[in-house]
């Protein structure tokens, strides 16, 4: 009974003690809803805004001077219906590009548009115009589209250079990665003249290595220096997850001032032909078969350059045996080991009146001048 009692004892213990505090409460709360009402708490002095920096209004500044001048590319192709066999379109891809002058001539990447059948390009006011392709050059990765901008006039990205470009300049992409429109990304020069291979087994040469973010969809969109001067194509990315690693490339301005025209003229790029027949397969295949490096000239054309030169093609004995003609070693003393290497030194000496090339002939070096036009 005690123990029961004590028990009750408690109980009403615990009542009375949360009426005495509930009692407290409504007698304490209006007057300090009162007090909090009548001096409500003083919010902190907002922070003045802060000046822009020098370097901050110049990146401002190149970008809204730039911004017009990019473009937003989308691209359909078409593809047939295995069982209605009709043929549709459907989007393929998107990327980059940039206006290259005020007659709406575009520049790209050439695998931005490679295998589509059609090319949308969005201009920075949302405009869209349907484009025609004028010329590509897949040794480069370069392609020109045209769009009609009838009476619209907008200042094209102003050319630069990429022969005087340094390691540790600073440097700003301009594009579209992932779809978002007209994003900049700033970096430096972070390596020169790299060279780098494709699927299809062609390489790129003379590639700038920059550090700015570069995304798919960045892809054909403009590499700027300082001053807002084209100084590269964006063009890919280095990365095992397929974004941005730190490392991207960009094909030199020097490479697209020389390209571009002539696609807009011809509609295609030629380098300069000096009438050798060569193959990268039968070249790797006679370099292990007689531990040689360089590029072996397999036949020479009747009545070309290099006929005329004197250089000398791969030749059999009577009983089969593989004679070997003259190696290439090197033109104009920059060594080379493909037939990769060999053409594309021979197109930096496009316009040039000859070349001088190295060659290994019957074991002996020599040097061969030959007229490239």
């Amino acid at each position: 009974m005690a123990g029961q009692r004590n028990q009750g004892l408690q109980r009403w213990g615990w009542l009375l003690a949360g009426a005495v505090l509930a009692s407290a409460a409504t007698m304490v709360a209006p007057d300090l809803l009162a007090r909090v009402g009548a001096n409500p708490p003083t919010p902190p002095d907002a922070t003045p805004p802060r000046q822009q920096q020098p370097d901050e209004k110049a990146t401002i500044a190149l970008f809204e001077r730039s911004r017009d001048a990019v473009v937003f590319i989308t691209t359909r192709e078409r593809v047939r219906d295995l069982w209605t066999r009709n043929v549709m379109t459907v989007p393929k891809g998107s990327g980059s590009g940039f206006l290259w002058d005020e007659s709406g001539y575009v520049v790209t990447n050439y695998h931005v548009i490679e295998g589509a059948s059609e090319a949308t390009v969005r201009l920075a006011d949302g405009t869209d115009y349907r484009s025609t392709l004028v010329g590509a050059s897949p040794e480069h990765d370069i392609a020109v589209l045209r769009i009609k901008l009838g009476d619209k006039r907008l200042a094209p990205i102003p050319l630069g250079s990429s022969g005087d470009l340094r390691v540790g300049q600073k440097v700003f992409a301009i594009g579209n990665p992932f779809g978002l429109d007209w994003t900049l990304t700033s970096g430096i020069v972070s390596a020169l003249d790299r060279s780098l291979g494709e699927d299809d087994g062609r390489a790129i040469h003379h590639l700038i290595q920059t550090d700015a973010a570069i995304n798919p969809g960045n892809s054909g969109g403009p590499l700027l220096d300082s001053a807002g001067r084209l100084i590269g194509i964006n063009t890919m990315i280095y990365s095992p997850s397929g974004a941005s690693a730190g490392i991207g490339f960009a094909v030199p301005a020097d490479t697209v001032n020389r390209v571009v025209p002539e696609l807009i003229r011809n509609g295609r790029y030629e380098r300069p032909n000096l009438g050798l027949e060569l193959d990268e397969r039968i070249n790797a295949r006679l370099a292990r078969m007689f531990d040689m490096r360089g590029v072996f000239v397999v036949k020479v054309e009747r009545g070309s350059a290099a006929e005329v030169a004197g250089l000398r093609g791969v030749g059999f004995t009577a009983n089969g045996a593989v004679v070997i003609g003259d190696v290439i070693t090197a033109v104009d003393g920059k060594p080379i080991e493909s037939v990769d290497k060999l053409l594309a030194l021979l197109d930096d000496r496009r316009g040039a009146a000859q070349v001088q090339l190295t060659v290994t002939r019957q074991g002996k070096s020599v040097v061969v001048p030959v007229r490239t036009r």
